[in-house]
């Protein structure tokens, strides 16, 4: 019965500044490498999701075309495979990611659950060999992928918790929205230990 930490997407792309920054998503980087800090030990796994898209084609529909994006099925070119905007943000502490894993390589994919590693494993066959069967999630963004993989997860089979203090959305309401689909499905929303002690006003736990 191993336990998971998923950390999805906290990518340059989706905090302030990026293509598609998200609101509190560099100051959400430090808090989970603080969160990792405390609690990293207690995870049989970490696992650090990535959108990695190609920079030669729309990604299945991805990228807007000429007509420019809805932000609802297409978006602006982001997170291109091997540019700063792909990389992690520098403030979360990838030294503890056991396994990093790609999605939307030429596809439009939101879920964590439909990414692989670089040998071609996917998400859900590595959680099988590693016999996971709770999966908590953090991340970015609360509204799209980090909604998507924790209903996939549930869809799976596994025991979910997403951290509500520990994930940043785009949108409150559908942010809001997305925590109430997931306890709907069985999963759980919990707020982890780290508003315990004094936070900086980048949010990292001192």
């Amino acid at each position: 019965m191993a336990r998971a930490l998923l950390v999805v997407d906290v990518q340059n792309d989706f905090t302030e500044g990026g293509a598609l920054g998200v609101t509190g998503g560099a100051a959400l980087a430090g808090r989970i490498s603080a969160f990792l800090r405390r609690h990293a030990d207690e995870y049989d796994l970490i696992v650090g999701s990535r959108d990695w898209h190609h920079g030669d084609d729309d990604n299945g529909g991805h990228f807007a075309g000429p007509e420019g994006p809805d932000f609802v099925d297409t978006w602006p070119v982001h997170c291109v495979g091997g540019t700063p905007g792909a990389a992690y943000h520098p403030d979360l502490d990838t030294s503890v990611v056991d396994v990093h894993v790609y999605k939307g390589r030429g596809r439009p994919d939101y879920s964590a659950f439909q990414a692989s590693t670089d040998d071609g494993t996917s998400l859900p066959d590595l959680l099988a060999e590693r016999r996971v069967t709770t999966v908590d999630i953090v991340g970015i963004a609360t509204d799209h992928c980090v909604r998507a993989s924790a209903l996939d997860a549930r869809a799976a089979g596994y025991d979910v918790a997403v951290y509500e203090d520990l994930v940043a959305g785009v949108d409150p309401d559908r942010s809001a929205r997305a925590l109430d689909e997931i306890s709907a499905v069985g999963g759980h929303v919990d707020h982890s230990d780290m508003d315990e002690g004094l936070a900086n006003p980048g949010g990292a736990v001192l």
